[in-house]
């Protein structure tokens, strides 16, 4: 139940994306309102991850689990059923939310259920394999059912599967409560600032960046993450203990998580547009296309594996960024009439680098910290990760956000997402250590780690 829970969590975050002209189409939604429909799920993912394992603990996984998965299918449904953007938008941000909460409790389930931990590690194998099934399936599902069925069945397809996974969970053994510290504060406001800054890039996108409610919102993102930042510096239990990144790697290891999603999801956002509204591709035929970027994502993160268990992870994390950055790069010179065996081969780099570089990032990330605290570390990461792509999808989509000027803002969005890679991979090339670390020899957690389609399977992030 826990693997299938989780195939549906990562599908939802691939298969919207070739839905949108479709979706923009029925209601006349501009960018500005499209970008909403991705980035209100992975934002409140984002945000809430950061308490999801707090609320799995403290409530216990078994139910934390349920009630994630409870709110996940009702919201699908609404998604379905939705009679207008705002309500669909909304639905998605309240999935996101059920999301966050099932996530960390599903595997906290994997882990319940074997005590051997050989037995352990082959079931989480198979609950990160439902993620990456659910990376190379998502733009195909997404485009076989809104071309055929329409766009609302993405979202009803999860229904039968939320039903089974339910009826599973009357099965389960019931899990124990914790005393987990809650951070409401802390939670709060990071969710507020986040939301205020994502609503301030896409709105100065549609709006202009001077409006005055995109700089309500830049102005309402400062002071909420003041107060968060201060709210966390006082918590004797904070949600991100602040402390975490007076350790270089660590804020390397973040900033790079961050900076790999946002050109990842918001290259691809940018591209779904290209495909259907630039070039005339059906729905279907824009997620055939992502299939060979994809399958190489899937290919090279058992190559990865290999080689961080050799080599350590910094040498494969710049090599995978370094790839990553000479793929968004190639992509400069499309145009809209770039062949599309061409075309397709420019994106495959961008699979590629990310699939090389998540798994030695997780381990260097687990590496720069006490055995203690690997979970809230690969939290961390995971929900900069998420986070990443949401304000990815803003602030590309806003780029793009004016038609007449899309190749110009297309381009852009390339060279921005090229210039974060690059800084980061100067700050791997001068933070992170050569070879393994072993700080207090951490055991990895894959589970944080693998939140979103670029993630490293279990036995990848394990060191020698």
């Amino acid at each position: 139940m826990a693997c299938l829970a989780f195939f549906v969590i990562t599908l939802d975050t691939t298969v919207v994306n070739v839905a949108l002209p479709s979706i923009g189409e029925q209601w006349d939604g501009q960018v500005s309102a499209l970008q909403w429909v991705v980035t209100a799920y992975t934002l409140l993912f984002a945000a809430l991850l950061l308490s999801a394992g707090a609320i799995s603990d403290r409530i216990g996984a078994s139910r934390a689990f349920s009630i994630g998965l409870t709110v996940f299918t009702l919201m699908s449904a609404v998604c379905g059923l939705a009679p207008s953007l705002d309500v669909l938008i909304i639905a998605r941000a309240v999935q996101g939310a059920g999301a966050a909460v099932m996530m960390p409790a599903s595997l906290a389930l994997v882990r319940q259920a074997y005590d051997d931990p050989s037995l352990r590690a082959r079931g989480i194998a198979w609950w990160t394999a439902g993620g990456g099934a659910a990376v190379a399936a998502g733009p195909v599902v997404g485009g076989a059912l809104t071309t055929g069925l329409g766009w609302r069945w993405i979202f009803f397809i999860n229904i039968p599967v939320g039903i089974v996974a339910l009826v599973g969970m009357l099965r389960a053994p019931r899990s124990a409560r914790g005393q987990a510290p809650m951070d409401p504060v802390g939670q709060i406001t990071a969710v507020l600032a986040l939301a205020a800054l994502v609503f301030a890039v896409i709105n100065g996108g549609s709006s202009g960046w001077a409006a005055p409610a995109t700089i309500g919102g830049f102005v309402v993102a400062v002071v909420a993450a003041g107060v968060f930042l201060a709210a966390e510096s006082r918590q004797s239990n904070p949600a991100v203990p602040l402390t975490l990144f007076r350790n270089p790697a660590v804020a390397v290891c973040t900033s790079t998580g961050l900076a790999l999603n946002l050109g990842y999801y918001g290259l691809v956002f940018v591209f779904t547009i290209f495909f259907q509204e630039h070039r005339g591709a059906s729905a279907l035929m824009a997620g055939v296309m992502f299939i060979p970027m994809t399958a190489f994502t899937t290919l090279v993160n058992l190559l990865a594996g290999k080689l961080t268990n050799r080599h350590g992870p910094r040498r494969p994390l710049i090599i995978g960024q370094v790839i990553q950055t000479l793929g968004i790069l190639g992509l400069l010179f499309v145009t809209e009439d770039t062949p599309t065996p061409l075309l397709l081969a420019l994106l495959v780099p961008l699979g590629i680098g990310g699939g090389l570089a998540i798994p030695p990032l997780t381990t260097a990330m687990l590496e720069s910290v006490p055995h203690e605290r690997a979970g809230l570390a690969s939290g961390v990461l995971s929900a900069a990760r998420q986070f990443g792509g949401a304000i990815g999808v803003a602030l590309l989509g806003a780029l793009i956000a004016d038609s007449a000027h899309f190749m110009t803002g297309m381009r852009v969005s390339l060279v921005i997402g090229a210039a974060l890679l690059v800084a980061t991979t100067l700050g791997v090339v001068r933070f992170l250590p050569a070879g393994h670390q072993h700080a207090d020899a951490p055991e990895p957690e894959p589970a944080m780690a693998t939140a979103d389609p670029l993630a490293a399977r279990p036995d990848e992030t394990r060191t020698n």
